[in-house]
């Protein structure tokens, strides 16, 4: 079964990579969808994203069965689209299952053969997102144990300069 794992991305988190290895494990093939959130203002553009984590991705070697794309639109429909079965959304608390489960709920109005499939963060990846990330970088804090060693230079960078 092919599935996309959507998000921002910005930056990827260690947590989000935990999900994508986990997903790599239980499906044929996970496409990291890399969507477009006007509500959101991001550090890198779509493009330096999907660098980002592809080189990411090579630092844990990656299964083969992971890929990076950048979409738009509506996820249900890139992921329609594209051919995936399922959207696989990690679950780090109560309150991300109750956005989630309203998400779930609207794409399966809009595209009933595609399942959402909760995963469940690690307990050291439960407090983790992109925005804490740059919470802690923007406030000189130790980023290291949160995103791969790869990017820890290019977030501190993005967010000394302002860009956050």
């Amino acid at each position: 079964m092919k599935v996309c794992y959507p998000g921002t991305f910005d930056p990827i988190t260690k947590g989000h990579l935990d999900i994508i290895e986990r997903a790599a494990r239980s499906f044929d093939e996970v496409v990291i969808l890399i969507m477009a959130n006007p509500r959101k203002k991001c550090l890198f553009s779509a493009e330096d994203r999907k660098r980002i984590i592809e080189e990411s991705l090579r630092e844990i070697g990656s299964p083969e069965n992971v890929s990076v794309e950048i979409g738009s639109g509506l996820t249900v429909n890139y992921a329609a689209k594209i051919n995936c079965r399922g959207i696989i959304r990690g679950i780090r608390a109560v309150s991300d299952y109750e956005y989630e489960l309203q998400q779930a709920t609207a794409n399966l109005m809009l595209a009933p053969e595609i399942e959402t499939l909760f995963l469940i963060a690690k307990p050291q990846f439960s407090f983790l997102s992109s925005s804490v990330v740059k919470e802690i970088s923007l406030n000189h804090g130790d980023i290291s144990t949160l995103v791969p060693a790869c990017i820890v230079d290019k977030v501190n960078r993005m967010i000394q300069q302002g860009n956050v």
